[in-house]
């Protein structure tokens, strides 16, 4: 590694660091009151070895009564009780404000997630998420915590402790202290391995974590293909990456403390050496001796703590600086400087000269498009895979934003507004049906949350839905699993309607949500989805032109451009491709028939 990373590698640890420094400003006044009792613990603890000192002396002089050593007995109990009080004191506000400190970065760091487009998630992996929330904030608490008062008794009661120590004899204690250079130039060199490992550690435990979650999202495929021990293969293979790259950690943090107690207790064999040499001949006496060996017991652990602090520091300035790294991903749709909410939304929708290019692409998703939907009319959109559909959902959505033209809501530029009255005023029912791990009630309310029953059952029964929530055991209390595994496709697609008909939107896009019902279910529900839709803008977005053929109108996309439009009528008397969709489903539907009669 070159001097110029090493510095740049030092100036950005320095700067996260600082960054960590700035969540302690609401908890100053906690930290300091705790630093008071730990500064306190650290001046009590140099103050036992001198009452030690006293007390052998007057032994070894004779003369001493019982009651001048229970005198002794009772300040060093004393101070031992009051130490007791205030380590205490300094556990629970020192630590217990580094508790706090993650609460409040898991807490932004959360909120900042909810506000990152959709495009971020495309390109990082929920793994590298999940590392990031669970290790590094871990990393960020210890540093801020047990990190912090590492570093103030590998300081203050470290030079305290030498200061004691030369008051005693000043040759000895720079006798003592011969093997601190050694422990000091190796923590700096086990500190700097041991982050670099540690960020081995944190990539492999973040692949690990994507390949458990991938498998088990998967998990209808991997059981449909039977591939059940190809996934435990490829776990256990990330899974002994993971532990070698531990295991190369656990070497270095391994053999560190051995080696730091090794060398505390060659300065204990130089004192006994040299001290006891002196104590022989008078220099010194037995009380001065004992009490050195007392400081030098007191003086290990800030030893330690160098090793301790330079490692922990490192950690949490590595992870607050993956942290930051998220935090200061700016989201590309945002609300715009001077964006303002929009109320009483009529519904009146258009999509002036658009097109739009996916980052990347070759040809535009969508080409000179422009559509007028009227406040109440139903805009019925068909096309075949790919031909750009859903990517003018998005458009309207604001998840994506326009190359070139721009999308109106009630004669505003989409772009204009804030994306809360925007996407309030519109209920979406995604292609890709998400129902969250809980009850089919919280499920419906989701974007309603104070709705009453009686308005949750009446969006179940527009959706279609209610008598078959009412024939499960639990009925609306009825858990769904994660992502709704415990419903069939047909059932998560009539409760997201459900849902998004209970936020009583002015615009309603339904995105191919009928896809997963059969024929006759779908007719029920549109025949019940009239009555709810009246008086609403409507975009309903599908491949079959059942759900469309009664729209006011209805586009049809071919490769990026709308290449036919008109009523259901006009459009199969055209004869394009409007027309060989419509005949081949209608044949499609005779053969179903038949199928069923024979």
């Amino acid at each position: 590694m070159s001097a110029l990373e090493t510095d740049q590698k030092a100036t950005g640890g320095l700067r996260n660091l600082k960054t960590l420094i700035g969540h302690f400003t609401q908890y100053r006044a906690a930290v300091a009151l705790g630093l008071v009792c730990l500064l306190s613990v650290d001046g009590m603890q140099l103050f036992i070895p001198r009452i030690i000192k006293r007390a052998v002396d007057d032994l070894t002089a004779g003369g001493i009564g019982r009651e001048t050593l229970g005198e002794y007995a009772l300040m060093i109990c004393g101070l031992a009780l009051a130490i007791s009080v205030l380590r205490f004191l300094w556990r629970f506000l020192i630590i217990g404000t580094s508790r706090h400190i993650e609460e409040d970065l898991r807490n932004r760091l959360f909120r900042h997630l909810q506000k990152l487009s959709a495009g971020y998630y495309a390109v990082t992996k929920t793994g590298d998420l999940m590392a990031h929330a669970t290790n590094d904030l871990n990393a960020v608490r210890m540093a801020s915590g047990i990190g912090i008062v590492a570093a103030t008794d590998a300081v203050i009661l470290g030079l305290a402790t030498i200061g004691f120590m030369l008051v005693l004899n000043v040759r000895l204690t720079l006798l003592a202290l011969v093997p601190m250079p050694v422990i000091a130039l190796f923590t700096l060199r086990a500190g700097r391995l041991l982050h670099q490992r540690f960020e081995r550690v944190q990539e492999t435990f973040s692949d690990l974590t994507e390949r458990v979650r991938e498998s088990i999202a998967g998990i209808r495929v991997v059981k449909a293909y039977a591939q059940e021990e190809h996934e435990l293969r490829r776990l256990a293979d990330v899974g002994q990456k993971y532990v070698r790259k531990n295991v190369h950690l656990v070497r270095i943090w391994g053999a560190f403390f051995p080696f730091i107690m090794l060398l505390s207790s060659m300065s204990v064999v130089i004192v006994i050496f040299f001290g006891g040499r002196q104590v022989m001949v008078g220099s010194i006496t037995t009380g001065d001796l004992v009490a050195f060996m007392s400081y030098l017991g007191i003086l290990t652990w800030p030893m330690i703590a160098m090793g301790w602090v330079v490692n922990v520091m490192q950690r949490g300035a590595a992870s607050m600086g993956h942290i930051n790294k998220i935090l200061e991903t700016d989201p590309e749709i945002a609300d715009r400087e001077g964006a303002w909410d929009l109320v009483d939304v009529r519904g009146e929708v258009e999509f002036r000269d658009v097109t739009f290019s996916y980052e990347g692409g070759i040809e535009p998703a969508l080409q000179d498009v422009n559509v007028v939907v009227p406040a109440g009319a139903t805009l019925g959109v068909l096309g075949r895979t790919g031909s750009g559909k859903s990517t003018l959902i998005n458009l309207l959505l604001r998840i994506h934003e326009p190359t070139e033209g721009a999308v109106l809501l009630d004669g505003h530029d989409v772009c204009g507004l804030t994306l809360s009255s925007l996407r309030g005023g519109i209920g979406y029912v995604p292609q890709d049906t998400f129902l969250f791990s809980d009850t089919i009630r919280e499920n419906i309310r989701f974007g309603a949350p104070d709705a009453s029953g009686d308005r949750i059952r009446a969006a179940a029964h527009v959706a279609g839905m209610l008598e078959e929530i009412e024939s499960f055991p639990e009925g609306m209390d009825t858990l769904v699993g994660e992502r709704g595994v415990t419903l069939s496709g047909g059932q998560k697609q009539r409760i997201a309607i459900a849902r998004a008909l209970l936020v009583d939107p002015a615009v309603v896009v339904l995105d191919d949500a009928l896809s997963s019902v059969d024929t006759a279910t779908e007719e029920r529900i549109q025949n019940e989805l009239k009555g709810a839709l009246k008086g609403r803008t409507s975009i309903i977005v599908s491949h079959r032109i059942s759900s469309i053929r009664h729209a006011d109108e209805i586009i049809v996309f071919d490769e990026g451009r709308v290449t036919e439009r008109g009523t259901h009528d006009e459009l199969v008397a055209l004869g394009g491709l409007y027309q060989t969709i419509y005949e081949r489903q209608l044949l499609e539907a005779a053969m179903d028939r038949s199928d069923g009669t024979e």
